[in-house]
């Protein structure tokens, strides 16, 4: 073995042993971690789960498999009919760990105030709209919290999440992040390889996230016009955020992982509706393209797209003065210190972060040691805001103005009712409005109302 082998099989082990010890592989079988006291002196970790869509079971079955003391033992979304049908679908996956009884199925926008009060562990995976406020009010009631990306969708509700990490500090609880790509070991190893050197210094980034449209839902006769938003809530706005803090929100947190945290100073970007029509397609963009821009000169071009029958692909790649790294799919890095991941399946490492994640939550748990990512997920969620609102409003904005921000996607959160005036409505061919840029006028830098787009 050559001595730049070797180095590279040291690194490899060391970063193999830290994650192990991180995650707890231990966690799959929880009951042999630091023992606390749950569930009235059991070794059982109550779990409940919040927002049943197609996410939330995900999660619900990473934490189960993450711990063997979990039991699901409550439920809630805002459609009564996702609870009773995820609930069957997770007992019969999982019959010993699921605890769900009908008196613990919630459903309506209170819901979650009935799951909070009765569990040790909350996983929030509804509409992104409620992340802040449902994480918040998890942490002041004491329990440790799994909240999905997006964190938030509007710079209101980024820094109410960042106050709601800052908040589990002290009291000394965990809360684990959804940008799950953190806890891929490929990842770990080419990020900091990159922190090390081995591409000299980054120039440019490139993103990608193009795929065709996302879990398209047609209206079920009996539903009012918001309960269908809610049961698409991925095509519309004002519950999702679009597609750059749904989706490409992952690209941004590697990019910013790269960057060693830097964030950007301003940003530009290209985005509308070019291929879906019709009410399926909600009110969002199909197509998005953004570039930030940092203080140092270094350029990051992102680009997501949902449209049928155009090129896929779901990639990042980090350009520097030494090298380049293709860091998804390829786990490689070429140059004057070329590399490769040397996983069985690096396809399986990147699978696998979502469950790492729920190990080292529930191992952080056990032993009384919590993990909290808000140093992270707060910053790669506004720089996913940042480039959303750009795109909609066809103006340059800087990383000040949006951290300063009041804009906030009406009604707001405390404002919706299952029984209100839809912030949104189809004209009579079905077609949402959707933004204009540079014709819809967004007040980025003062309280927002929209009425939702005129």
């Amino acid at each position: 073995m050559t001595k730049q082998n070797n180095h590279a099989a040291t690194r490899r082990d060391f970063l193999k042993t830290s994650m192990v010890a991180a995650a707890g592989t231990a966690a799959f079988n929880g009951l042999s971690l630091v023992r606390s006291t749950h569930a009235a002196g059991s070794d059982v970790l109550r779990v409940g789960l919040i927002g049943c869509g197609s996410r939330g079971p995900g999660a619900a079955q990473n934490a189960m498999a993450a711990d063997a003391g979990v039991r699901l033992v409550a439920m809630a979304d805002v459609l009564p009919s996702r609870v009773q049908s995820r609930r069957e679908m997770l007992k019969k996956q999982t019959p010993t760990q699921v605890e769900v009884d009908d008196a613990h199925c919630f459903s309506g926008l209170d819901g979650y105030k009935h799951v909070i009060q009765c569990v040790d562990v909350v996983l929030i995976a509804c509409s992104a709209k409620f992340h802040p406020m449902y994480l918040r009010a998890a942490i002041e009631a004491g329990k440790h919290v799994f909240v999905e990306k997006p964190h938030a969708i509007d710079p209101v509700g980024v820094r109410e999440v960042t106050a709601a990490c800052e908040l589990a500090k002290q009291k000394n609880l965990s809360v684990m992040s959804g940008l799950q790509s953190r806890y891929d070991l490929g990842f770990q190893e080419a990020i900091q390889r990159i922190h090390d050197g081995a591409i000299g210094e980054i120039v440019s980034i490139e993103e990608n996230f193009l795929r065709p449209p996302y879990r398209l839902s047609v209206r079920e006769p009996k539903m009012t016009e918001v309960e269908y938003q809610f049961s698409t809530q991925y095509h519309f706005s004002w519950l999702s955020g679009d597609d750059i803090p749904q989706s490409l929100v992952h690209n941004l947190d590697r990019a910013t992982w790269a960057m060693n945290g830097q964030t950007p100073v301003k940003a530009h970007g290209l985005g509308g509706r070019s291929a879906s029509f019709g009410e399926i397609y909600g009110n969002v963009f199909d197509h998005h393209s953004v570039v930030y821009e940092y203080a140092n000169g270094v350029r990051l071009y992102a680009f997501c797209r949902t449209q049928n029958g155009c090129y896929g692909e779901y990639s990042s790649a980090y350009f520097g003065t030494k090298g380049r790294c293709r860091l998804f799919p390829q786990y490689r890095i070429e140059g004057e210190k070329p590399w490769k991941y040397h996983a069985a399946n690096a396809a399986t490492s990147q699978g696998n972060a979502w469950q790492m994640e729920h190990n080292v939550l529930f191992s952080a748990i056990r032993s009384g040691k919590p993990v909290n990512c808000g140093d992270y997920m707060a910053p790669s969620t506004l720089l996913g805001v940042m480039g959303q609102l750009a795109c909609y409003s066809g103006k340059e904005l800087t990383w000040e103005q949006i951290s300063k921000s009041d804009f906030v996607f009406t009604p707001k959160v405390e404002d919706v009712r299952l029984d209100m005036e839809p912030p949104v409505k189809p004209d009579e061919k079905g077609n949402y409005p959707v933004p204009m840029p540079g014709i819809t006028e967004y007040k980025i830098q003062q309280a927002f109302h929209a009425g939702h787009f005129s």
